[in-house]
């Protein structure tokens, strides 16, 4: 289970095009940063009013209501594509600011929860600027060795330019050795380091290639048994009214986090509303990464086991209605999906298709539809 928690995360890395800041630029950036704060501030004061209020939490209960805060944090957009590109509007503005929102989005995420993971193990709250230093040294000794094996990488390529098996092994082999860095030498959570790889690499000419083969090896065994995993450490039996009440409560602030958070973040950019409504909306969508955040949180004692029912619901709903939101604000614009009126005194030149001469029209510039 722990393997394909791992691989997803990696694989997460790989598929992260970081050339999609171009597109959208100071926007992303903007969005991003509101749709973290106001779904991880929502998710905070959830959990605060729901494990013991808000007088005299202990250092320990900040950093687990921070945590759930961080939960919310993530966020996938690939159903969002999905239903962006059916309706061709995935290369309009509102498009390109999601995807690069949403890749920056995650970065941020799996950051915060590496932080409040090393403040929890370490001296809490008094010990920040450890944790900090510990997760900047991780980052630059990173991005030092990801550079390196990048340009040794590239190099190899040029000399075996098709798909070579060595390729994906060392990917493998770099996505285990930055998962196993990041936890036992800097005190970063071990699923950092594999994103952190999979970044690295992302910019390969064979990343997908990597991720191709990541993908069957993950899905043919290790991410089934990550997902059956929490199925059997679901805790039913510890469910009460308060937790249904937290539960709910706490898929409300998801969903609303990222609606206020990226939709503020969109006006502010000077958005228009409706156009700002809809990248908030696209940015509610969780999926496989807000999964994998929760059970860190379980394996760690800063989430409670009986949460994770509520987060399966929150990716069920989310994953229905972001299409169907995404179509309804769309409806006006497209006329309700009927062809605008036709002008009766409108001129146009006809063509035939067919090659065949008998079969063109015969016709003149002033014919009228």
């Amino acid at each position: 289970a722990k393997i394909g928690v791992i691989l997803i995360m990696f694989s997460a890395g790989l598929e992260t095009d970081l050339k999609q800041f171009k597109t959208s630029g100071l926007p992303s950036v903007v969005i991003t940063i509101l749709g973290v704060v106001f779904p991880l501030g929502l998710g905070f004061l959830v959990a605060s009013a729901f494990n013991g209020g808000f007088k005299d939490m202990a250092q320990h209960q900040v950093i687990s209501n921070l945590f759930y805060g961080a939960i919310l944090a993530a966020t996938s957009v690939s159903i969002t594509v999905a239903a962006l590109k059916e309706l061709g509007k995935l290369n309009t503005k509102v498009g390109t600011s999601i995807v690069a929102a949403a890749i920056l989005d995650d970065i941020i995420g799996v950051i915060l929860l590496s932080l409040f993971i090393s403040l929890d193990k370490g001296n809490g709250l008094d010990g920040i600027g450890i944790a900090i230093g510990k997760m900047i040294g991780f980052f630059a000794a990173a991005i030092g060795m990801g550079i390196v094996a990048h340009l040794l990488l590239k190099h190899y390529l040029k000399r075996h330019p098709e798909h070579h098996r060595r390729i994906p092994i060392i990917g493998f082999a770099m996505c285990f050795f930055f998962a196993y860095a990041a936890e036992e030498w800097f005190g970063v959570a071990d699923i950092t380091g594999a994103y952190v790889a999979g970044i690295m690499l992302s910019t390969l000419s064979e990343a997908g290639y990597i991720d191709r083969k990541v993908e069957v090896s993950n899905y043919m065994i290790f991410a089934p048994v990550f997902f059956a995993s929490i199925g059997i450490n679901a805790d039913f039996g510890a469910i009460s009214p308060t937790i249904v009440g937290f539960g709910f409560a706490f898929i409300a602030a998801g969903m609303l986090g990222k609606v206020l958070g990226c939709g503020l973040g969109s006006l502010i950019c000077r958005y228009t509303f409706m156009d700002s409504l809809r990248v908030g909306i696209g940015m509610m969508v969780r999926a496989e990464v807000v999964l994998v955040c929760t059970q860190k949180g379980i394996d760690y004692d800063m989430v409670n086991p009986s949460i994770m029912p509520f987060v399966l619901i929150l990716i069920l709903v989310t994953s229905l209605i972001t299409p169907l939101l995404l179509r309804l604000s769309y409806k006006k614009e497209e006329n309700g999906g009927k062809l605008p009126p036709i002008n009766p005194n409108a001129k146009v030149k006809l063509y035939s298709t067919d090659d065949n001469e008998s079969d063109f029209i015969k016709t003149d510039t002033d014919k009228t539809i």
